[in-house]
This record gives C-alpha cells, sequence and structure tokens, in this order.
C-alpha cells in the first residue's frame, strides 16, 4: 500500500488530487492551513486519510506536522507538494509579493529538501512539486510569482540531477501547469484553462510513469517551446 503525502491539498489540484487518490488502495496523509477543510476530506474516508494543519511559510511547524504525519502513516513513499501562492501585482506592491516568495520560495525549499533527505534515509522515494508553465518567463503583471515559479523549476532540476546520481531509486517529477481552472487561475480572457479533473488525470499519470517533467496539459509544453524561442527584446513589448 502506497503512502503519499500531499502538501496543499484543501482545493485546486492538491484537492483533486487527494479525492482521486482516495479512490485507491493508498494511505494519505493532507496538510493545509484551513483545518475546517481538511475534516471535510478526512470524512470522506477515516480509514485512509491523515491529516495535519500547518502553513508552509512557518518552517519549523510545517516539518514537525509532516514529521507526525510520516509516523501516523508508518512511513512515505511519495510527497506531492502542490502549496502555493500568487497575485496579480502590476504596482509592485511588496505586501502582494512577499506571502508569494515566502510560499513559493522559502516554504517550497524547505519541504522539497526535508523530502529529499527522507528519500536518501529510505533509499527510494518519490518528490513530486507542482511549478508553473509561468516559470519560463518573467512576467510585468505578477513578476515574484512567475520568478518564484522559475526558482521551483531550477531547484527540481538541481534535485533531478541528485537522484540520478544517487545509488537508490529516487525520483523527482516537475509538474508545470498552464491555466487550470483553480482560484489561482487569475487574469482575464485566459485560454487553454485546464478542467481540474483533467489535470489531476494527467499529473496522476505524470506520477505513476516517473516523468521528470510534465505540462499540464500535454499541449502547454509547446507554448513553453514558443515562449523560449522569443527574443527578450520582443517579449518585452508584448
Amino acid at each position: 500500500m502506497q503512502k503519499i503525502i500531499i502538501i496543499g491539498a484543501t482545493s485546486g489540484i492538491g484537492r483533486g488530487l487527494t479525492e482521486a487518490y482516495i479512490q485507491e488502495d493508498c494511505l494519505i496523509g493532507i496538510i493545509g492551513r484551513r483545518e475546517n477543510l481538511l475534516q471535510e476530506i478526512y470524512t470522506q474516508d477515516k480509514n485512509k486519510l491523515f491529516y495535519q494543519v500547518c502553513d508552509i511559510t512557518d518552517t519549523q511547524t510545517s516539518i514537525q506536522c509532516l514529521e507526525t504525519l510520516v509516523q501516523e502513516m508508518g512511513g512515505m513513499d511519495i510527497l506531492i507538494i502542490c502549496a502555493g501562492t500568487g497575485e496579480l501585482n502590476p504596482e509592485l506592491a511588496y505586501q502582494l509579493e512577499e506571502p508569494t516568495l515566502l510560499t513559493n520560495v522559502i516554504g517550497f525549499t524547505n519541504i522539497a529538501d526535508w523530502g529529499f533527505r527522507y528519500f536518501e534515509q529510505q533509499k527510494s522515494g518519490h518528490l513530486v512539486t507542482i511549478s508553473s508553465v509561468g516559470g519560463t518567463r518573467g512576467s510585468g503583471i505578477a513578476p515574484a510569482y512567475n520568478a518564484s515559479k522559475a526558482y521551483q523549476i531550477n531547484y527540481m532540476e538541481g534535485l533531478r540531477q541528485k537522484a540520478t546520481q544517487s545509488p537508490y531509486p529516487i525520483y523527482t517529477t516537475d509538474v508545470r501547469p498552464g491555466f487550470v481552472n483553480t482560484a489561482m487561475a487569475k487574469g482575464e480572457e485566459l485560454f487553454w484553462v485546464t478542467p481540474v479533473d483533467k489535470a489531476v488525470k494527467q499529473i496522476k499519470e505524470a506520477i505513476h510513469k516517473k516523468k521528470k517533467v510534465a505540462f499540464i496539459s500535454k499541449r502547454w509544453k509547446y507554448v513553453v517551446i514558443l515562449f523560449r524561442l522569443i527574443p527578450s527584446a520582443i517579449y518585452c513589448r508584448m
């Protein structure tokens, strides 16, 4: 029986993955900030679910929560980091940027490092993170969000290198969604918005196949290729 921990399980992709894995033969530990939503999910199957309330920006408490879940579940095979935040911020108000940095950079790094060390000690495991295609280039209307996702993409490449050089079967998957129909999809006239259930299905498939990088939906891979080809002088005028 696989043992899966999902960070940021109360809404969006994290909740979708939790409810999908409930249908399978596994134990699931969930972490989020809103206890009422965690309890709501917990009642769906109290035999399979374990939960802890914490904010990943509290770096000490979040690790304590993870360690408690691991003890209650008797181990961990897959760690999925779904927690993330970001705001449109064309006015560059720092009070909007700081929560993004604390969550997507500081909190993310703390948990990713802990998870990778755990899998090294266990000599096996699979670390999964939800980054974004937004990390491909900078954004004038959401600078901290895109920059923080670029950080996650780069950091996961570093961990992927460590995993490849490890003598143990440790895997990493960097999931890069485009627009998914969640509260995180901000802005007007968004295109290629992926329904949550479709995104969850493709993410589960990528995890099962232990893909190194997965674009959600898959066609966003071609958008990323195009973004990378656009010269900076042209991109900055778009």
